[in-house]
């Protein structure tokens, strides 16, 4: 059966899968990422995993899969297929495609960016699918986007479009890693209601979910955060939604996960500070942690049909 690879590199885990012509997930697997042994080492452990798929995909559907598909976190030069930074993995421009390629038998090769790639999986066959214009937005660690146009993420002139994250919606705020202020990612990430609901109940281990959970017991503490966290969400989102206009904003990563109580108060804080804009849909994501890996698919599929199609030109 024809198939191509799907591979989703975090920080921690990788996700894979054998992916068919129709998106079917034929065959999926787990690792650890295993970053504490370096980056080389990370390198070499994503080689390995999409040898091992490979070897998979000959001896159980009959062929090596066509292409394959990979995204990776940090700064990716798509269309050089280099990893360039990733601050959680460590490495410097490694020259991914090119190494895949040569571990696959000379395979086309696609490299796309984590959050884009989930993007672009939740644009075309999840939540946002047969919308023309949308903004992914996941709230994790950190906050990302990514910017779908007709069934395409942009990735910006340099690879940094969608990230939404760094709007200072808070001048001379909390200071940045990215060296600015205020950006929004300091206020409304899962990390960043973390920190704070850590604090104000003096429990280390206490996260977003549980600061969730009090706001729905009507925790006054609770509620006070997760107000300023959704405001604050509010501001970046209407800075977006001012300068791309989408049709469809689709929220996802950790915070999502609270559901209506993300959703709703949220809702009604974009729609109270619009004035000339057109309000959006404002959906959950609807594919969780299988969003990046079905986007390496996509990836894959679509390079080869450019693929085929430059040879049947040729």
């Amino acid at each position: 059966m024809r198939h191509v690879i799907a591979l989703d590199v975090g920080g921690t885990g990788m996700k894979a899968a054998l992916v068919g012509a129709g998106g079917e997930l034929l065959h999926r697997a787990r690792r650890a990422t295993g970053r504490e042994r370096g980056p080389e080492a990370v390198v070499d452990g994503i080689l390995d995993f999409a040898a091992e798929l490979r070897a998979y995909g000959t001896e159980h559907l009959g062929v090596p899969a066509a292409s394959a598909g990979v995204a990776v976190p940090g700064i990716v030069d798509e269309d050089r297929g280099i990893a360039a930074y990733s601050a959680n993995l460590g490495w410097r421009d490694v020259p991914l495609r090119d190494l895949l390629a040569a571990r696959l038998g000379g395979v086309p090769v696609a490299l796309g960016h984590d959050v884009r790639t989930g993007g672009l999986a939740e644009g075309r066959i999840g939540a946002g699918r047969g919308t023309d214009r949308f903004l992914f937005v996941a709230l994790g660690t950190g906050i990302a986007g990514a910017i779908g146009i007709a069934g395409r993420v942009e990735a910006g002139a340099h690879g940094f479009a969608g990230e939404i994250g760094h709007i200072a919606v808070r001048p001379d705020g909390t200071p940045c890693p990215c060296g600015q202020r205020g950006c929004l990612e300091r206020y409304a990430s899962a990390a960043a209601v973390s920190e704070a609901w850590a604090s104000v109940t003096a429990n280390p281990e206490a996260d977003a979910a549980d600061c969730a959970k009090a706001v729905e017991a009507e925790d006054p503490r609770a509620r006070e955060i997760w107000q300023h966290a959704v405001d604050a969400l509010a501001d970046g989102l209407v800075t977006a939604l001012t300068l791309l206009d989408p049709r469809t904003l689709i929220i996802g990563g950790g915070l999502a996960e609270a559901g209506e109580t993300l959703f709703t108060p949220l809702r009604e804080a974009v729609r109270s500070r619009i004035t000339f804009q057109k309000l959006p849909t404002i959906v959950p994501a609807a594919l969780g942690d299988t969003a990046g890996c079905l986007g390496a698919g996509l990836l894959a599929w679509d390079l080869l049909d450019k693929t085929n199609s430059s040879e049947a030109t040729r």
